[in-house]
Parts: structure tokens; C-alpha cells; sequence
């Protein structure tokens, strides 16, 4: 079972698997950063006073 990488990538060579990737790790970015001012923060707050 060869995989040859360079045919697998001229297969996912459109604009719409660039967009896909693109906003689910936008998503991931606004989710880590939500979580850490939403959870982080406080956290730090709490364990500080």
C-alpha cells in the first residue's frame, strides 16, 4: 500500500479544502482563546488574591 504524496495532494488541491482547513483552525484559535480568558484568567485571579 504506497501512498504517493504528491498525487494526494494535487487531489485536495482546491480552494474549498483550503477554506475548510482554514476555519476550523480560526475555530480551534477563538476556542483557545476564549477557554483561557473564560477559564485562565480567573483561575490566575483566584490562586493570586
Amino acid at each position: 500500500m504506497d501512498v504517493d504524496v504528491a498525487e494526494l495532494a494535487a487531489e485536495y488541491d482546491h480552494p474549498a479544502w483550503f477554506t475548510a482547513v482554514g476555519t476550523f483552525l480560526a475555530y480551534g484559535l477563538v476556542l483557545g482563546a476564549m477557554t483561557l480568558l473564560l477559564f485562565g484568567v480567573p483561575y490566575l485571579i483566584f490562586v493570586l488574591l
